[in-house]
């Protein structure tokens, strides 16, 4: 299948590191190994800070522009794709190319990664929500990555046309033949090795810091340690929340090194304030991590509560410091949770399964094009193809 791919929020090359940029490159890979063709349509970003109609009137004229240059493009090309697959679609984020081309070319659009917020239908995000919402009547087919985004976009994706398309990721780098379940923490003759790995943003990366910070400080009556992995503008206010001869901060390392960190820990520490599932959750399970993590939007979809690691409220960090306070008493728990860890994402988040699952989803795409199409129409587009 040949698939034009936009990412609206943030292009895939974009050089700041995040989970939406690491989603949506495993999104081309995995495509790219179900033998699709990927060509990404543009690196046109809609994605702005600041709201307002005249500032987001202007970014749809700058889009429209965008799908015409692509129409012309393609027409001098003769190409014509079978399916446009816009990732992550929001207020802050509308998308105009997907639908305007998918509409030229009579082909089906469908969107990876929605997520819509009701309370933005009126105010400064109004015009972007609305231009939103008018994308994802349009689709074909619509994929959340959690439950709690699936919920709201009911009120205007029709059921047929919504699923929930759980998160995965590459497991090749994170599979060691080397077990947490053997290291001297766990044994109980040295502090419990502790990872977090996460940036230092202003906001709600901040936030979560000062809630682990909070936790940390309830159960400094027993023994750990904390690397932390990760940096940015607010590391002057986040580090000296910790106690400096408890931690070692190891700052922003490149993805390549990742895989060593997380192999050289007992337990996964991170509270996810307002994330939308958290893809270092993904990575610190395949390597054989159990999680203490808050019940933040996709969390729990991806971390099982008692089995692959303990969840708290969000932003709780009493509960979070009493979990905590569970492996820290019982060493042998952190094992377990990270044995039962890296069997739960070899069995439902590798990139074989996400392949499977994005196969699924764009010939259900297709389908409900086909049927949605008026026959006269259909029969024009069949001689196209």
């Amino acid at each position: 299948m040949k698939i034009a791919f936009t990412a609206p929020m943030k292009p895939l090359d974009d050089p700041i590191p995040s989970g939406d940029r690491t989603m949506g490159r495993l999104i081309v890979k995995a495509l790219e190994a179900g033998e699709h063709e990927v060509r990404i349509a543009t690196r046109f970003r809609s994605w702005r800070k600041d709201g307002g109609e005249d500032l987001q009137r202007a970014v749809k004229q700058d889009a429209l522009a965008e799908a015409e240059r692509i129409a012309k493009e393609w027409d001098a090309e003769n190409y014509r794709p079978d399916i446009f697959l816009t990732y992550h679609l929001y207020h802050k984020a509308p998308d105009w190319i997907g639908p305007a081309l998918a509409d030229r070319f009579s082909i089906p659009y469908a969107i990876m990664e929605a997520s819509r917020a009701p309370k933005r239908k009126t105010g400064h995000w109004a015009f972007g929500f609305a231009a939103a919402d008018e994308a994802l009547a349009r689709a074909d087919q619509v994929a959340a990555l959690h439950r709690a985004d699936s919920e709201c976009l009911a009120d205007v994706v029709p059921k047929d046309r919504l699923r929930v398309l759980l998160p995965f990721l590459d497991t090749r780098a994170f599979e060691t033949d080397s077990s947490p379940a053997q290291t001297d923490s766990i044994a109980g003759d040295k502090p419990l090795k502790l990872l977090t790995v996460a940036m230092m943003r202003e906001g709600d990366k901040t936030h979560s810091y000062e809630v682990l910070a909070a936790a940390l400080g309830k159960v400094q009556d027993l023994p750990w340690h904390l690397t932390i992995v990760g940096d940015g503008p607010a590391r002057d206010h986040i580090l000296p929340l910790f106690p400096a001869d408890r931690i070692t901060m190891r700052g922003a390392l490149p993805p390549d090194d990742l895989p060593a960190h997380y192999a050289a820990h007992d337990l996964f520490v991170w509270p996810a304030i307002r994330e939308a599932f958290g893809f270092v959750f993904l990575e610190a399970q395949a390597s054989g991590l159990g999680v203490v993590a808050g019940d933040t939007f996709g969390v729990p979809d991806i971390v099982i509560d008692g089995e692959t690691g303990l969840i708290s409220p969000e932003g709780d960090a009493e509960a979070f410091a009493q979990n905590l306070r569970k492996v820290l008493e019982d060493t042998s728990l952190a094992a377990r949770l990270g044995e039962a860890a890296r069997a739960h994402i070899k069995a439902n988040h590798r990139l074989q399964a996400g392949t499977r699952r994005l196969n699924a989803f764009l010939e259900a795409a297709q389908d409900q094009y086909w049927h949605r199409m008026p026959s006269d129409k259909r029969y024009a587009a069949t001689d196209l193809t």
